[in-house]
């Protein structure tokens, strides 16, 4: 049996696609291969593997023990994917991006979720042949697609208009997300009804805290802000809303655009480059808050436009399966242990 140590604090703080991602990777490994993987969770007992989900200063010392086994790291951000995220000062934040790096340096072997860091994580330092590509999944079994009719009661029983066109968006309230933007959407279209779930996870460090926390706050009439939802409970949110959309300028590969595709809720994202290399052709791109305005026109008044985008989120929810990836899990772990 294959010793593997996962070392996160990811579900400390809600509201975070990586502790969904963990989260998802550990429930996937102990349904699959109870009897192939002795998986044990911030312990420092001797392993085969050591997973590192997040960079906390006591697992990098960690690194240094030769009982650590093959060391794996997780990369769900870089550097320049923290602007805009948090408010760090200046002589800090150097320090805090240079110790990012020297973490991932640290590492036998780095799993990425979007291959388009690869060549970014090169430019650090770290060879290409040191990198494996394995995207984000989602278990079909907790977010799933909902009848008309259910769709409507959900909307009843929280509250909303039940035959009003309906918006969600997802994530940290954070100016990196385009939060501002989907105000603004809701602005100029009053007569739809928007929601926003997510919170300021990170408080006042947050980049732009003081303006968002206005609109929070104050939000125009058709828009809501429930804040951070369990995630047990999201799949509601998706299954109530007509259309997802996340306006983010800086993304690697989102789990809330992963679970509205698993709830068959069609998907606009801002098309951003980086989504090509993995969802292209399963979402609307839209290049700014006026071009998505206008596509959301268009949905609205094209039904059919709207249904062909539901079957692109049946499609992609295949893809980024559980089922799916839990091979490609299995056959990582072995051949990094020289087990393969």
């Amino acid at each position: 049996m294959l010793k593997i140590n996962m070392f996160s604090t990811a579900t400390k703080v809600k509201g975070q696609g990586v502790g969904s991602a963990y989260s998802e990777l550990i429930n996937m490994l102990e349904k699959h291969f109870p009897r192939e993987f002795d998986i044990k969770i911030n312990n420092y007992a001797q392993s085969d593997i050591s997973h590192y989900h997040t960079i906390n200063p006591t697992f990098f010392l960690s690194t240094f023990f030769k009982k650590r086994g093959r060391k794996i790291g997780y990369v769900h951000f870089l550097p320049e994917t923290l602007e805009g995220s948090l408010k760090i000062p200046w002589p800090i934040k150097g320090i805090v991006y240079r110790y990012v790096i020297a973490f991932y340096k640290r590492m036998d072997h780095i799993v990425v979720v979007n291959p388009s860091f690869i060549p970014k994580l090169e430019k650090y330092g770290i060879k290409g042949n040191k990198i494996t590509y394995i995207p984000n999944f989602v278990n079909r079994q907790e977010f799933h697609p909902a009848s008309k009719q259910t769709k409507r009661d959900l909307r009843a029983k929280r509250g909303y208009d039940q035959n009003r066109f309906t918006v969600l968006g997802s994530g940290q309230i954070q100016t990196r997300k385009g939060v501002l933007d989907f105000v603004q959407l809701a602005k100029e279209n009053p007569k739809v009804q928007f929601i926003w779930t997510g919170g300021f996870s990170f408080g006042k460090m947050t980049e732009g805290y003081a303006d968002l926390e206005k609109i929070v706050k104050d939000p125009p009439n058709n828009l809501s802000f429930p804040g951070i939802i369990d995630r047990h409970k999201m799949v509601d949110y998706y299954n109530m809303a007509d259309l997802f959309i996340l306006p983010s300028y800086n993304e690697l590969f989102p789990m809330s655009v992963l679970e509205a595709f698993s709830t068959e809720t069609p998907v606009m994202l801002r098309d951003l480059d980086l989504y090509k290399s993995i969802i292209d052709g399963y979402y609307l791109g839209a290049g700014d808050v006026s071009e998505m305005n206008s596509e959301l026109g268009k949905l609205i008044q094209n039904p059919d436009e709207l249904m062909k985008l539901t079957e692109k989120a049946k499609e992609a929810s295949e893809r980024y399966s559980e089922s799916h990836l839990a091979q490609i899990w299995h056959d990582f772990y072995n051949q990094q242990a020289g087990k393969g």
